[in-house]
């Protein structure tokens, strides 16, 4: 079958149009007014008075049905697939170096809805987290393949967003060969990855930018809790007399000071631990710090959980502020697109009011600029960071 065929056309309802005329690409369960018939990979789609919208992905168990390709006239085709991705590795030139690591294609960010596509110096690790995407993997990695020639491509399809799209989690190489581990280097700072294993593709590649710019702040004694590999912690080492990373994964700790050895850093301590629980030792204990990092996991998975989620994000901003000391520096992140910019910050500021600390924002970040968000689609804005001083 030919996943580029056209034969068949759904119709949307009001809300769609208006959504797709606002720069959106997903389109709903309930949008959908008149599905097609079968499986097809793609459909066109027209609204109530028959107008053709474009061509999307369509999704018969998901509740994003239909992913938005392209808009009308253009059609979807393997060029077009092969000349976004062309576009997309284009845009990041200057992210690519003989041992970086960026993200090379960002979904919906890059009008490749569902696949992403990530380097580490010179293998590829693909994910296609949609069921139109996953339809056109092989397509991809030649396209890849002949693109960038990378010694390896690995598919890391082992996460549970595709279960939404009635597709298996899976894991294994595509083209080439791919090592236990590789290097990185980030900045002029060393790390080892592993692509087979690794959160995520391997690394937390959207905080690049704001790890190398959280550097320039860094001073005295550093704290980095939910330090995974060490990744801040070990951008702080070359400029802070002592940092302690802190991760309840005793194999993410174990990575974290082989990645400062790997560096030759001796001033770095890495630790498996509960960050609520050790905030609070700490306190009692009358520790202070210049300089602390708080990058947790995505404490709200979908809108039902805001509130637990604001309370968690709540307690670990208040207890890194009193262990602050004055002038020091604190870099708070939320990677919880649930949880809004404005949200965030106020949660943030409410815990300053609550220890009694005047704050001062110093810098306001996102996702790295290889993540490029939609305009129009604020679900491709997840990452927030925000850079702070307490007096």
């Amino acid at each position: 079958m030919n996943p580029f065929s056209l034969d068949q056309t759904v119709q949307v309802n009001g809300a769609a149009v208006r959504r797709i005329r606002r720069g959106h690409l997903w389109i709903y369960a309930g949008d959908l007014e008149r599905g097609p018939e079968g499986d097809p990979v793609f459909v066109r789609v027209a609204d109530g008075a028959g107008n053709e919208l474009g061509t999307a992905f369509y999704s018969p168990q998901s509740q994003i049905r239909l992913r938005l390709f392209t808009r009308s006239p253009e059609v979807a085709s393997p060029e077009l697939l092969r000349a976004r991705i062309e576009s997309a590795v284009g845009r990041r030139r200057g992210r690519i170096g003989p041992s970086s690591a960026c993200r090379l294609v960002f979904a919906e960010g890059d009008l490749l809805p569902g696949i992403i596509v990530d380097r580490y110096s010179d293998r590829l690790v693909l994910q296609t987290l949609s069921r139109g995407a996953d339809a056109l993997k092989t397509l991809i990695a030649d396209i890849l393949e002949e693109t960038l020639h990378p010694a390896g491509i690995l598919e890391r399809n082992d996460v549970r967003a595709r279960r939404l799209e009635g597709l298996d989690e899976v894991s294994g190489v595509l083209r080439g060969e791919i090592p236990g581990e590789i290097e990185i280097a980030e900045d002029g700072v060393r790390f080892i990855v592993d692509l087979r294993r690794g959160q995520k593709t391997g690394f937390f590649l959207d905080q690049s930018d704001n790890r190398v710019a959280a550097k320039t702040y860094a001073s005295g004694r550093a704290l980095d809790c939910f330090t995974h590999t060490g990744a801040f912690a070990l951008h702080f080492a070359s400029r802070c007399q002592s940092v302690l990373g802190v991760d309840a994964s005793p194999e993410s700790a174990a990575m974290a000071g082989r990645n400062s050895a790997l560096n030759g850093f001796d001033n770095t301590d890495f630790r498996e631990g509960n960050v609520f629980d050790l905030l609070r030792e700490l306190e009692r204990a009358g520790e202070t710090f210049d300089t602390i990092c708080l990058d947790p996991p995505a404490f709200a998975k979908n809108r039902k959980s805001i509130a637990g989620a604001r309370s968690g994000y709540k307690e670990i901003n208040l207890r890194a502020l009193k262990l602050l000391r004055p002038e020091g520096v604190l870099i708070t992140s939320s990677c919880s697109y649930h949880m809004s910019e404005a949200d965030f910050f106020d949660l943030i500021s409410e815990a300053a009011r609550d220890c009694r600390r005047p704050l001062q924002l110093v810098e306001k970040r996102g996702q790295a600029a290889d993540h490029p968000s939609l305009a129009g689609m604020p679900e491709t804005y997840y990452l927030k960071c925000f850079i702070l001083r307490a007096l």
